[in-house]
């Protein structure tokens, strides 16, 4: 009988194959990011039905093939389900669930990226935290922790004491104490510039949902730069 592995991680993302299947990718804390098959899953009355949608977090039972892995149960302890009923949260969600794709690898050591990906999306639902803020500090902190941080990016002005002291705070602290923190506008407005820096010069790829948080967080940098 062919032996089952047990994981646990997140699914980044799915796909419809054939008539009633689903490909899945997962960012499982053993084995990095892996592609796996749920047999049956869009079949009304399928046990897989639910938990083999994006945002699905818990563990997977999964049968290793040559090529994939095929699922055969799973315990979902966290379907993060006010992502789905609110559309800007859903956005932000999107798109961290997308970098974490670009980023991570199968067979690499990806349990700093899954612990971000999952203490991202719970600050996302934080209601006393800004999803900007949130967005700023996941992009910089998945830097960090894919070895690429450089250092602030050099410009004419100074930044603001407050904002070298977070992105330092950021760069430095463990994932579960990121989310603890919150700043002035003027320096949610620095943070921005320095992510849009950091990503234009390490992420080779169109994100998707990235066109969309554009749109928004657009509307909040004219806000903060007329408040200025």
């Amino acid at each position: 009988m062919q032996e089952q592995i047990g994981v646990t991680g997140m699914i980044l993302k799915t796909e419809p194959v054939g008539e009633y299947d689903r490909r899945v990718v997962i960012l499982t804390r053993e084995r990095g990011k892996i592609a796996a098959f749920a047999r049956g899953a869009r079949k009304q009355g399928s046990r897989l039905l639910a938990s083999t949608n994006p945002f699905c977090f818990g563990q997977f039972r999964l049968y290793e093939g040559r090529s994939a892995y095929s699922i055969s149960e799973t315990v979902i302890s966290n379907y993060f389900e006010g992502l789905r009923e609110d559309f800007e949260e859903a956005c932000y969600g999107m798109y961290f669930l997308e970098m974490m794709d670009y980023y991570t690898r199968e067979n690499s050591d990806e349990k700093e990226m899954l612990k971000l990906l999952y203490q991202s999306l719970r600050a996302l639902q934080h209601q006393g935290f800004s999803n900007t803020l949130v967005r700023y500090i996941f992009e910089i902190k998945a830097l960090a922790i894919n070895g690429e941080y450089p250092g602030l990016p050099k410009r004419e002005q100074p930044y603001l004491t407050s904002t070298e002291y977070a992105v330092n705070y950021i760069v430095n602290s463990s994932v579960e104490k990121l989310y603890t923190f919150n700043v002035t506008e003027q320096v949610l407005l620095e943070l921005s510039q320095i992510a849009d820096v950091y990503r234009n010069r390490f992420i080779d790829k169109k994100m998707k949902s990235l066109e969309i948080l554009d749109e928004i967080d657009t509307d909040v940098k004219f806000h903060v730069e007329k408040q200025g």
